[in-house]
């Protein structure tokens, strides 16, 4: 090789070696430009949800109450429905629309019920489409960060489906406390 293909040949192999190294060095770089635009959040697991689920179904059958039990995710969306075999038509519905609730205006909707009832909320808001204020429903929070809720519907009275909520938020508690 003659010494000008040579030269050309060292420098051509440098300048691999410096992108390379550029690169790898870009994207070890933990401050990168656009992370800021990337969002992380804590999610329940489809398993703890059913497993919460599966206990406020459970509780209420013990009480000799047929409902439907539905955990949503943060998003809104359910993640897991149980309906009772002999719970009524529109258990799962209602059931859905408490935890919606309960999750949108980050409180449990006893609490919401007795707001409209005392006149400190707007009644208009519970025209409003999937809204439900009435009790039986629970947020799911862990550190602070608000992940999903759950609500109960088919037990003669809110409060009762509410009890039914709660059991299934305790049996998750040890879960989402960590």
């Amino acid at each position: 090789m003659c010494g000008r293909n040579r030269q050309r040949a060292v420098r051509a192999l440098k300048h691999i070696v410096l992108a390379a190294a550029g690169a790898i060095t870009l994207a070890a770089s933990p401050a990168r430009a656009g992370d800021d635009a990337l969002v992380t959040y804590k999610s329940l697991t489809p398993e703890v949800a059913l497993e919460a689920a599966h206990t406020a179904l459970k509780k209420c059958r013990d009480d000799g109450f047929q409902v439907a039990v539905v955990v949503v995710d943060r998003f809104g969306q359910p993640q897991v429905l149980l309906r009772d075999r002999y719970a009524g038509l529109p258990a799962a519905d209602i059931a859905t629309a408490k935890a919606y609730t309960a999750l949108s205006f980050r409180r449990d909707t006893s609490e919401l019920a007795k707001m409209v009832r005392d006149g400190q909320m707007d009644a208009n808001l519970a025209r409003m489409p999937h809204i439900a204020m009435l009790a039986g429903a629970l947020v799911i929070e862990t550190g602070g960060t608000l992940v999903g809720g759950i609500g109960v519907s088919g037990a003669p009275g809110g409060d009762k489906d509410e009890v039914c909520a709660k059991a299934g938020l305790d049996a998750i508690r040890d879960k989402l406390d960590f």
